[in-house]
């Protein structure tokens, strides 16, 4: 039986809009005889053939294991609230003048088809073969995009990460190191929730749990009962830093083995639980450093490239040819400022800090051996090796990696809260009644 082309897009940015693993997309939309209003979103609505197709994309994506869906009910509030979720998004995005061009979303078209080890070309004809319009597969791209970006505008300037905050994560008893494989189901309680909406979401936290005990696979509980943005991917976290979780599930994995399930945990969002999958300790980071230094010529508005790279073949014959003092010459040559005053001494660095261009040519020189001119976007360089040693990384990569996390959890949690509030003061109605959550007591 032929199975459906699985459409990816790469994530850039964040897991609140687009998952850090490969996220599967909604099949475009079809024709349909008849369609229906499913629901209004503020300005703009979603029709039946969006919820039928996004449905048919999942239930496509759980093709070899249909067992792990949740009802069709459930299943089909669980995508009509990822729906809504996008509409707001790309609603506020265009509010404040966020806007993708056809150029970006060739290049996410693109991405897709390499995903698939396809052509641009291979990649329409495929989804055009499931009967499906390329014209809104690009859109689907689009609002991807565009969510993106009001993500990466949320966040920019609502996190930031000092010294001290970096300083008391790496000193605090419960800092641990190492990575975490976690998956999570996450029951939201709405901005604002009182006593009754924090019951329920408690309730349904519950139920979930009784699920996972009484047999059900924790993907498959993820997906009948989280409302998580990742819920429809089984809740996977994939791998993290420890010190790159929220402190709870840090805390709660302490006591876990690698398979077991957590109790329903209290947060300021809801109830959370996880599920450990695996677990793997860090590891000393000893990386080559080299110490190098470089004559730069720069092109300028009375420099062609051509004279920018005649001046560094003559600087390089007076280095190699009458042994010329290279420090010298690049103390009178060069045009990188942060080294020319230093005789072009670069330092000691990682093989990657100066670019891939120079660490490609640093790795390939013997000690005291002077390149030939090479070019980089910067201009033409004459690169003179001095040394390599082995270093140990491991204190400075661990505060990069918590400076990473901190940044990482405040920009997560950054835009949770705006997600919750959007949606909260958002004017949603679903049309149809069986596409409401039921009432608090009632099942689904």
């Amino acid at each position: 039986m032929k199975q459906p082309l699985a459409l990816f897009l790469l994530a850039v940015a964040t897991a609140a809009v687009v998952p850090a693993h490969a996220q599967l997309l909604p099949q475009a939309q079809s024709n349909q005889p008849l369609d229906r209003i499913v629901a209004v979103v503020d300005d703009g609505v979603i029709l039946q053939s969006e919820l039928n197709d996004a449905v048919r994309s999942v239930q496509q994506q759980y093709a070899s294991q249909p067992g792990q869906l949740p009802p069709m009910d459930v299943l089909q509030r669980q995508v009509l609230d990822r729906l809504v979720l996008m509409k707001l998004q790309v609603q506020k995005a265009d509010d404040q003048g966020i806007r993708v061009s056809d150029a970006d979303v060739d290049q996410a078209v693109g991405a897709v088809a390499q995903q698939n080890k396809m052509s641009a070309e291979q990649l329409r004809a495929a989804v055009e073969q499931e009967g499906s319009s390329f014209a809104a597969f690009r859109q689907q791209l689009r609002e991807q995009l565009i969510a993106q970006r009001l993500h990466e505008s949320v966040v920019r300037d609502s996190v930031n990460v000092t010294d001290s905050e970096i300083n008391n994560l790496l000193a605090s008893p419960t800092y641990k190191a190492g990575e975490i494989h976690l998956a999570h189901i996450q029951i939201s309680v709405p901005s604002g929730g009182d006593a009754a909406a924090i019951q329920t979401a408690q309730k349904k936290a519950e139920d979930a749990i009784n699920a996972i005990h009484g047999g059900m696979d924790f993907n498959a509980a993820a997906i009948r009962y989280s409302d998580a943005q990742d819920a429809l991917e089984g809740g996977d976290l994939g791998w993290r830093r420890m010190d790159e979780v929220p402190p709870a599930f840090a805390d709660a994995v302490g006591g876990m083995k690698v398979g077991d399930v957590s109790s329903a945990m209290r947060g300021p969002t809801g109830f959370h639980i996880i599920k450990l999958i695996a677990q793997r300790a860090p590891s000393r980071q000893v990386v080559p450093e080299f110490h190098a230094r470089q004559i730069l010529i720069k092109p300028s508005e009375i420099v062609t490239p051509e004279q920018a790279r005649q001046k560094a073949e003559d600087l390089y014959s007076r280095i190699v040819n009458k042994h010329e003092d290279f420090a010298k010459l690049a103390k009178d040559e060069s045009k990188d400022n942060t080294t020319a005053n230093n005789g072009g001494d670069m330092g000691w660095f990682p093989q990657q800090a100066w670019g891939s261009v120079i660490g490609q040519q640093i790795n390939d020189l013997k000690d005291n051996e002077v390149s030939k001119p090479f070019q980089s976007e910067a201009g033409w360089h004459i690169l003179q090796r001095l040394g390599v040693r082995q270093s140990d990384l491991t204190d400075q990569i661990a505060r990069d990696q918590a400076r990473q996390a901190i940044g990482n959890r405040k920009a997560e949690q950054a835009y949770e809260d705006f997600l919750r509030e959007m949606r909260s003061s958002a004017y949603v109605n679903i049309l149809v009644p069986e596409l409401r959550e039921p009432e608090p007591g009632k099942s689904s």
